[in-house]
């Protein structure tokens, strides 16, 4: 159960608008309006992602506001028959920070994957960002990782 003034819910289809608010949410979190606002794709195509099986979105909500929330993909894995879950971002709003919202996203995570049959979540967190460094502290030990990014032309 989460703490008070919240609830984690997942986000279908139907979710659009949620999700959107989900976006703003992020997009301030990570000071890039720009990329989480600025060119968002179109209801029909936010609406066929959220219903598919390889995303997840889970949305904290302070009774219709979106006040914070994570963005994952399912994996489904080649080498044996399971999956692996990337969180690709998670973000909670400033005002709500503190509150145990973000531990509660990655525990609502943990057992939607799970009930899915992945057998990992991971996460990639800027060594700067101690918030983050923390945060996924609490579910495991750091891994140290090199990460490229491969420009496609």
């Amino acid at each position: 159960m989460p703490p008070a003034g919240f609830v984690v819910r997942t986000l279908g289809a139907a979710d659009v608008d949620l999700f959107r608010q989900l976006l703003a949410v992020m997009g301030r979190a990570f000071d890039d309006m720009d990329i989480y606002t600025g060119a968002q794709p179109g209801d029909g195509y936010l609406g066929e992602l959220l219903g598919s099986g390889h995303f997840i979105a889970l949305a904290a909500m302070n009774g219709q506001a979106v006040i914070g929330g994570l963005a994952a993909y399912v994996l489904p894995k080649f080498e044996q028959e399971r999956r692996e879950i990337y969180i690709y971002d998670l973000a909670v709003a400033e005002e709500h920070r503190r509150k145990g919202i973000a531990t509660t996203l990655m525990n609502e995570l943990i057992g939607i994957a799970t009930a899915r049959g992945a057998y990992v979540v991971y996460v990639q967190a800027d060594a700067a960002d101690a918030p983050a460094v923390a945060l996924y502290s609490k579910f495991t030990a750091r891994t140290d990782v090199f990460h490229f990014d491969i420009e496609v032309p």
